[in-house]
């Protein structure tokens, strides 16, 4: 997988960038808002700009370079503004997990679904055939988000362990690409 030829990637007015130090107040500033902290299951439990610059510069890049990991910004075209973050991890041969949160002045408008679009056109230039996704099945902004881009259920919720290391109940969704 070779991110760096085919991001930054584009879809009506939201764009998917690697993560940078210009994100760093505002990444870490949406991480502290109740709805991201519940259901975006972070690996670390608090985020500071310096820590969020020091993401960007060291685990960001090294999964970019090797393609393992991409953690992306979602910014509005026109103005490069931070709404949210969205991961591809669990990257195999033909599929990868996508993972997504917005800040709380992005929601409502969108941004996810345009984000998730964007995402799969992103898999699709990496040659995936699969995204897939997972969340707290109380998350009905999230079910509803992953439904309007196409990801169906796949089975009943079960078990898993999330990447803040949680094990609960989620639902998973699968999007095929081809």
């Amino acid at each position: 997988m070779n991110f760096h030829d085919v991001l930054p990637v584009r879809h009506d007015g939201v764009t998917l960038r690697p993560l940078a130090d210009i994100d760093a107040e505002a990444y870490a500033e949406g991480t502290r808002d109740a709805a991201v902290r519940r259901y975006a299951h972070l690996p670390l439990p608090e985020y500071t700009p310096d820590t969020v610059r020091e993401l960007a510069r060291s685990d960001v890049r090294r999964g970019l370079d090797d393609g393992t990991l991409a953690v992306l910004s979602i910014v509005e075209d026109t103005h490069d503004t931070f709404l949210g973050s969205l991961v591809l991890f669990d990257i195999a041969e033909d599929q990868a997990e996508v993972g997504f949160w917005l800040a709380p002045h992005a929601r409502g408008r969108g941004v996810a679904h345009r984000a998730l679009a964007a995402s799969a056109a992103l898999a699709k230039a990496l040659g995936l055939s699969t995204l897939t996704a997972r969340t707290d099945p109380a998350n009905t902004s999230s079910r509803r988000t992953l439904t309007a881009a196409g990801f169906a259920p796949d089975g009943p919720p079960r078990h898993s362990t999330t990447p803040s290391g949680t094990s609960m109940s989620t639902q998973y969704y699968r999007l095929p690409l081809r």
